[in-house]
Order: structure tokens, then C-alpha cells, then sequence
């Protein structure tokens, strides 16, 4: 769900949410083709099917669109991986398991993640600060998942600073289908990348 920090003036709270939805994914295309500064909102409004009025009922301004098409991929990973979790028991199938949800939702917010890296810089502070917490906020879904094979001794035993770096690199793995897709699919469907890097994560040939 789209972040519910930026004020409203629309109260049907699911209202909000698919009218956000809208916004971010009309302006994410938007702001990749132009950048963020030459984007207007009445660019995004179009794109969305809204008057310039009626956008501003669900935003106070650019700067909210843009933390919303940051925050859209961090609410989904959160929500996708949060699921798999809590049906599975065992550490090695749930790290295999989040990993394909985490990979998953990458190749489907693809855009999403190059304009994070594109234009987080454009954000305010309070927004920008945000941002980087939430993409620590799932590097430590995956700390958590390894910190528990470490215990129960099915991967070699780390220390906790090489168990967040390995935790880090699985999150730039996500991200590496985004910026090698015009590689990596040549010779690559999504399922065999996630294979692949999965092996490679656990250990196995």
C-alpha cells in the first residue's frame, strides 16, 4: 500500500491508495524519460487520467510523488517476502523462499528501483532519510534469515558484520537485474536468474 504519511484530502482511505497508485505509476515512467526537475505535475496528471485539480486532492506536491514511487517498492517487498515467511518454518527454505519473492518483485518494479537510484537525491531531507531506512529496513529481513542458518549452523560460521554484508549484497543482486536486464535477459529468464543466484547464495552447484 502507498504510504500513509502524506496528507489527503480524500478520507475513503482505499480510495487513496488506487488514486496513489495511479500517480506513481504514471510519474515513474515520467521521471526516467525526463528526470524529476523537468517532470511537471500537470505532465503526471495527464499520464494519469487526472485533472491537475483532482491530483492535488491525494498530494500536496511533486516532492510526495516522488517519496510515494520510492516507497511503493519497499511496501512491496515488505508485504511479498512478509508473506512467504510466515509460511515457511525452516531457515535455508525461507532465506531460498524471500529471496525469489525479493528478485521477484524487483524484475516487476524494475523502473521503480532505477529512479530510486536516479532521483532520491531530489527528495527533501525528512523523505530522503526515510527512504534510505526502509532499504536498510530489508537488507535486515535478510540478516535475520542468515543470522538464523549461522545459529543453527547451516551455512559456515560469520561474524555479524559479514553476515550484514552478505545480507547487503543479496539486496544488490535484486537490484542487478534492473541494471544488467539489458544483459541478463538475453540469456536469462527471471526464474533461471533466481535459480542461479539462489545456488550461488546457499552454497550449492
Amino acid at each position: 500500500m502507498i504510504t500513509q504519511e502524506i496528507p489527503t484530502q480524500v478520507k475513503h482511505a482505499e480510495l487513496v491508495a488506487r488514486r496513489r497508485r495511479q500517480i506513481v505509476d504514471a510519474a515513474v515512467p515520467l521521471f526516467i524519460k525526463s528526470g524529476f526537475h523537468k517532470t511537471t505535475t500537470r505532465q503526471i496528471a495527464g499520464a494519469a487520467g487526472f485533472s491537475i485539480g483532482s491530483l492535488y486532492e491525494y498530494v500536496s506536491c511533486k516532492e510526495d510523488i516522488l517519496y510515494m514511487a520510492c516507497d511503493a517498492i519497499h511496501a512491496e517487498v515488505k508485504q511479498g517476502v512478509g508473506h512467504v515467511l510466515a509460511r515457511t518454518d525452516r531457515a535455508r527454505d525461507a532465506l531460498a523462499a524471500a529471496i525469489r519473492e525479493y528478485f521477484l518483485v524487483c524484475h516487476r518494479m524494475s523502473d521503480h528501483i532505477l529512479m530510486i537510484y536516479q532521483e532520491t537525491q531530489s527528495l527533501p531531507p525528512q523523505w530522503r532519510k526515510k527512504v534510505l531506512e526502509n532499504e536498510i529496513a530489508i537488507t535486515g529481513i535478510f540478516v535475520d534469515i542468515l543470522a538464523r542458518l549461522v545459529s543453527s549452523g547451516e551455512l559456515p560460521r560469520m561474524n555479524d558484520k559479514a553476515i550484514e554484508l552478505a545480507a547487503h549484497n543479496i539486496s544488490v543482486l535484486g537490484h542487478m537485474w534492473t541494471f544488467r536486464r539489458w544483459f541478463l535477459s538475453r540469456h536469462y529468464s527471471i526464474d533461471e536468474y533466481i535459480a542461479h543466484q539462489t545456488r550461488f547464495i546457499l552454497g550449492h552447484k
